[in-house]
């Protein structure tokens, strides 16, 4: 039985008016096909990446009021502001493939 742990989540939330969460989803899909990377290999062990949305994740205050999505990467929790579709490339390779937080969307 595997456990929850090798299962990486991207929590986007879908409570936008213009609907731009939706829109970001599918572009991070898009990507983790195009970069293969459905599925990492961390730390000796294989993970899958599912992309989900979600309600609000009370983050509006701190999502730099932006016209992007929040977005939760989990189980690390780190937490990301006003991404949009054009970011789903940079957190797909620099974050789930190279490991490093991408700063200029980071929220604290």
């Amino acid at each position: 039985m595997k456990s929850a742990d090798s299962v990486i989540r991207l929590f986007v939330c879908t409570a936008q008016k213009d609907e731009v969460g939706k829109d970001v989803v599918k572009a991070l899909k898009t990507e983790l096909k195009k970069q293969g990377l459905k599925k990492l290999l961390t730390g000796g062990e294989k993970r899958k990446v599912r992309v989900q949305t979600c309600n609000c994740l009370d983050l509006c205050k701190q999502c730099k009021k932006g016209p992007g999505a929040a977005l939760i990467v989990h189980p690390e929790g780190t937490v990301y502001g006003n991404v949009r579709p054009k970011d789903a490339a940079d957190i797909v390779h620099e974050h789930l493939g190279e490991g490093r937080v991408i700063e200029r969307l980071r929220v604290d």
